[in-house]
């Protein structure tokens, strides 16, 4: 399939969920390249990004992409929400234990913000071939506690399919990914890609591990 019939797919995904759910869908983004495509998609599809946008803030991402979700939020005119766990950032350690902290910073406060926001569809960036506990998911999901449909518009979409997208919309890029990183996530737990290595091979390898299990409690 080329790249183009995958967008159309794409965006086949996308306008079937914001038809159905409207502002009860949100986009989950990281800043990095595949929900900065999905935004990309949204803007080609409608002119802007017409539904809510999440930002789950652990207080450890780079310097470089709180900067670069500053200025899209300002120059796309999103409507950004910050989700951060104030509680447990109070006590955690942060990286100590990945499991932990990925499950307090990053799925426990993506989940009180769709609870506090009512949002019954988040769409997510992931990809088939990006992480193996992904290799299995369908392009919508059901996700409980709280109940809501996880949609993956890009899932058959590959790494270069992407980067394709990016620069042919002429899309804005992190700068990190012209410093050696193919997978942009927490400072503490992310690293420049060995040359030669797989996508993630940058992000800390214990998490990357138990994915699978971080995945049924909820993460991307």
């Amino acid at each position: 399939m080329k790249l183009e019939e995958k967008v159309e797919k794409s965006k086949e995904i996308l306008e079937a969920a914001i038809e159905k759910f409207g502002e009860r869908c949100a986009v989950a983004w990281t800043g990095g390249k595949d929900s900065t495509a999905i935004l990309g998609l949204l803007k080609e599809m409608y002119g802007r990004v017409p539904v809510p946008v999440i930002f789950v803030d652990t207080t450890v991402e780079f310097p470089e992409t709180y900067e670069f979700i500053e200025k899209i939020r300002s120059e796309w005119d999103l409507d950004l929400i910050v989700a951060k766990n104030e509680e447990a950032l109070k006590t955690i350690k942060i990286a100590e234990d990945k499991e932990l902290c990925c499950r307090l910073l990053k799925i426990e406060a993506l989940n009180k913000c769709i609870r506090e926001k009512g949002f019954k569809a988040v769409v997510t960036g992931i990809r088939w071939d990006e992480q193996e506990a992904r290799s299995g998911e369908t392009f919508v999901s059901r996700r409980e506690n709280p109940d809501h449909l996880r949609i993956h518009p890009i899932l058959h979409w590959t790494e270069g399919d992407v980067w394709e997208f990016i620069k042919t919309r002429n899309l804005p890029v992190h700068p990190l990914y012209s410093k050696g990183y193919r997978s942009i996530g927490c400072e503490p737990c992310t690293e420049p890609t060995p040359e030669g290595g797989r996508e993630r091979d940058g992000r800390a390898q214990d998490k990357e591990e138990i994915m699978e299990r971080l995945r049924k409690l909820g993460y991307f």
